[in-house]
């Protein structure tokens, strides 16, 4: 196993490489750059402009930028934001535990929901409660997060002018919260913030992940072995949950690399509708400026963790799975 795990982390090295020399050419090919639109502004002299270029080191050559930017990258240094003059790793710090927290909800409802609605609907095939699931996940599937988003927005505040409660719309917390107030209180209501925009954030990979693992349970049910473990006079919960979906799951489990990097991903435009401070508002605000190291350390970090979240995928699938050895 661990002349496995080495050969792993060694090829990291070229997919690094070649996926953050990617996104830099692809941030690069854009015309201009950041200090483009001072050209158009007369009161900054031209020998500002030139000063601030070359402490940015935008008057070298692509490639010489991009090995600057890993040499640093390599002593844990992100660069300078050209737009906040601070610190990558100061400017995203913020951001980055802001999607975390909506995410890591989302993670935790995905699994805790997907998994025992995919067994129910298997083990009850077409019953009334295998049906509401089904309705709910195409109606999941066929219409975007950011338009449920939208309803919900609407409807807390209808709810709101109803009621006058003082419902979590937007934001990441309340404005009317005092800045004295005990850290159990603040963070209760940070998670009351987040939960809306969790739940939908979920709604799409709940739908689909439960109709997946429908799939895979009805398929292992009608295989040679579970008949054989029936046949022995296994229980229904061994025979289920032991042998059935200890092999339904595998694919889930392969499926696991990708959650990772969609941990520091964000959580897209829902984000943005919900007026939440994450990462996304802030990729698209240094995407228009092209503040390139956020945008170039945002994609390290993605890339680092697919590679990683793969790794661990596959160990785990040699836990699970007896068949898989790794030499």
């Amino acid at each position: 196993m661990l002349p496995y795990v080495l050969r792993r982390v060694l090829q990291f090295i070229p997919t690094f490489l070649l996926a953050t020399l990617l996104a830099f050419l692809i941030t690069q090919a854009a015309p201009g750059d950041f200090l483009s639109q001072l050209k158009e502004n007369p009161s900054v002299r031209p020998e500002t402009i030139a000063r601030l270029r070359e402490r940015f080191g935008l008057d070298q050559p692509v490639l010489v930028q991009y090995a600057y930017w890993l040499k640093n990258f390599l002593m844990t240094d992100l660069g300078e934001s050209f737009q906040y003059r601070r610190p990558v790793s100061e400017v995203i710090a913020g951001p980055l535990l802001n999607s975390l927290i909506l995410v890591a909800i989302s993670t935790v409802l995905h699994f805790a929901v997907s998994i025992p609605a995919g067994v129910y609907s298997a083990m009850k095939p077409y019953s009334a409660g295998d049906r509401i699931f089904t309705v709910l996940s195409y109606i999941g599937l066929g219409v975007p997060s950011f338009f449920f988003g939208l309803l919900a927005i609407w409807g807390m505040l209808k709810l709101q002018q109803g009621t006058g409660w003082d419902l979590p719309i937007g934001n990441k917390s309340s404005s009317s919260l005092s800045p004295d107030v005990s850290y159990l209180r603040h963070a209760w209501d940070v998670f009351l913030h987040a939960l809306i925009p969790s739940l939908i954030l979920v709604f799409r990979g709940i739908s689909s992940e439960s109709r997946f693992i429908r799939g895979q349970m009805l398929e292992v049910l009608n295989q040679d072995f579970i008949r054989t473990a029936r046949a022995k006079g296994l229980n229904q919960n061994a025979v289920v949950y032991k042998h059935a979906f200890r092999m339904a799951v595998i694919p889930t489990i392969a499926g696991l690399g990708g959650l990772l990097p969609a941990l520091i991903g964000g959580a897209g435009f829902l984000e943005i509708v919900f007026n939440w401070p994450g990462l996304t508002p802030l990729q698209l605000t240094a995407l228009g400026n092209q503040d390139i190291y956020i945008l170039q350390a945002v994609t390290a970090l993605g890339a680092l963790l697919y590679m990683l979240g793969n790794l661990l995928a596959d160990l785990l699938l040699a836990t699970v799975d007896p068949r898989i050895r790794y030499g």
